[in-house]
């Protein structure tokens, strides 16, 4: 069979194809995920950005639409509600850790190096920078991820199934945030480099929908910014399991 060609993606269709990858790497006893499983993950306050506000309806468009895309399966198993997977290691042609690394720019855009290897990690692991560089070249070579920045510290980037329009207003908003962050009066060429890479950073995150990303400059901030995240997404996935429990046992 001749694989669906990929395509751009709308922020619906990006959000459940993100959430599908997600659940199915961290959460696989409860997948593939049901229409309001879907629906749950999609508006689910951590690891998201922006934070998004779907019914059914959309949700269930943007399903069929990746389904036509050969992006996601309906399957029923033994029961008779459908769920849904991702077909995403054969849309996409990648390996785990690679798609991992997408799953987390579709949930949360456009983001720097490091925070992406801490974000990613939490559904394969990605030892170091290094390793994740391998990654990203690979999936540059397919434009499957976009730089925003030059190469150096903080370096942007985001995935590549963004519609043109959209990945031109993100190409703008980061260098906008970075001619901002140049101008800004610093102390000194030796802490230059860091003060222009932390005011970039807190200018692309107050930028950024409404300003819902969890983005703090500094490695200890941004450690416990992402434990926080975990501890909130764990909690979201015990009261998914905990509505699935009381459905199956009859519970009003």
């Amino acid at each position: 069979m001749t694989p669906h060609p990929i395509r751009p993606l709308d922020a619906n269709e990006r959000r459940v194809l993100g959430v599908l990858i997600e659940k199915g790497k961290t959460t696989p006893d409860q997948y593939p995920l049901s229409l309001n499983a879907v629906v749950t993950g999609c508006n689910q306050k951590s690891n998201r950005d922006p934070v998004m506000h779907l019914d059914e309806e959309s949700a269930s468009r943007a399903l069929t639409s990746l389904r036509h895309s050969g992006a996601v399966a309906e399957v029923f198993g033994s029961g008779k509600i459908p769920r849904y997977r991702h077909l995403a290691y054969e849309w996409l042609g990648v390996g785990k850790e690679e798609l991992a690394i997408l799953g987390e720019l579709l949930l949360r855009g456009e983001q720097s190096e490091g925070d992406l290897r801490g974000r990613a990690s939490r559904m394969d692991p990605i030892p170091d920078l290094d390793a994740l560089r391998t990654h990203l070249d690979a999936l540059a070579t397919r434009d499957l991820i976009v730089w925003l920045s030059p190469p150096g510290r903080g370096r942007m980037l985001t995935h590549g199934l963004l519609p043109e329009e959209k990945l031109e207003k993100v190409r703008s908003q980061v260098g906008l945030s970075a001619a901002a962050a140049s101008q800004s009066p610093i102390g000194g060429d030796a802490g230059a480099g860091e003060s222009k890479a932390v005011g970039q950073s807190q200018a692309i995150d107050g930028s950024r929908a409404g300003g819902h990303s969890r983005e703090v400059a500094g490695p200890a901030a941004e450690s416990l910014a992402d434990r926080v995240d975990r501890l909130e997404s764990e909690l979201a996935e015990v009261r998914e399991r905990l509505a699935a429990l009381e459905r199956s046992l009859g519970v009003a």
